[in-house]
């Protein structure tokens, strides 16, 4: 039998760091309603230590346009779940909604939630990923320098390739 000398070099490798959850989220919807959803779940999803991307297609892209998202609005006409609950035909009327829009961001202060600015910039600083789909930019005529500053300009095989190792991919 030898004898086996202790060296302090000789320890025993560390564990791998295990990989983060990772939760990707497609929105695609510029209402103010449809705003918060995504911005909720992603800076969630980081508060519990995942990573989290928002990949921004279609009108969901106004969230990201620095001049649309301040404008964001709640639809009364066919919205059945909206804030105002109107038949179809009084949705229509002029106002209705500017009104329906009034009450939501109303509802959202009385609960304290932020303003869709401040929750951008709060969910940027948690780190969320924010991806502009560049195929709908090239449609709609949005350009990178209308958008909000950190956006990751990625088409649809780029975010796939993102969701693909998501743990949880959600279309909201």
């Amino acid at each position: 039998m030898t004898d086996v000398a202790y060296h302090p070099a000789a320890q025993p490798a560390a564990e791998p760091e295990p990989r983060r959850k990772r939760l990707a989220l497609v929105a695609s919807k510029g209402t103010l309603d449809q705003a918060y959803p995504p911005l909720i779940l992603a800076s969630t999803a980081v508060s519990m230590g995942w990573e989290a991307g928002i990949y921004f297609t279609f009108y969901g892209l106004d969230i990201l346009h620095q001049d649309r998202f301040k404008k964001l609005k709640v639809a009364s006409l066919a919205n059945p779940a909206g804030p105002i609950q109107l038949p179809n035909l009084l949705g229509a009327v002029p106002g209705a909604t500017a009104a329906a829009t009034r009450v939501m961001r109303k509802w959202m202060k009385d609960s304290r939630m932020p303003e869709i600015s401040e929750f951008i910039e709060m969910t940027r600083e948690l780190g969320v990923r924010f991806f502009a789909c560049s195929t709908t930019m090239g449609v709609m005529g949005i350009k990178e320098s209308d958008l909000i500053e950190g956006c990751d300009i990625a088409g649809a095989a780029a975010f796939l390739d993102y969701a693909a190792e998501a743990d949880v991919q959600l279309f909201v």
